[in-house]
């Protein structure tokens, strides 16, 4: 198994778990194990970041081309009319 390889495959990983966070987090009722969840998650949040911008920038990972602004003010005039 190649570097980008064992990237993608940490990253898709990461965000099993961060979805997997999600419904626990919706889930709980007691304050502090959810804060907990919370934490963990934040902190999926930063390495799934640290990775993806490392893979980014040895070219494992090329991003989707940014929207324009006309993109942006439709998808925020359609979600503020929902």
């Amino acid at each position: 198994m190649n570097e980008k390889d064992i990237m993608n495959d940490y990253l898709s990983m990461i965000k099993g778990s961060l979805a997997g966070y999600a419904t626990i987090i919706s889930e709980t009722d007691n304050p502090q194990l959810r804060q907990t969840f919370q934490q963990m998650r934040d902190m999926d949040e930063q390495r799934q970041f640290k990775i993806y911008q490392a893979a980014k920038q040895k070219g494992y990972y090329q991003p989707a081309q940014a929207a324009s602004d006309n993109e942006i003010t439709t998808v925020k005039n359609q979600v503020s009319q929902g």
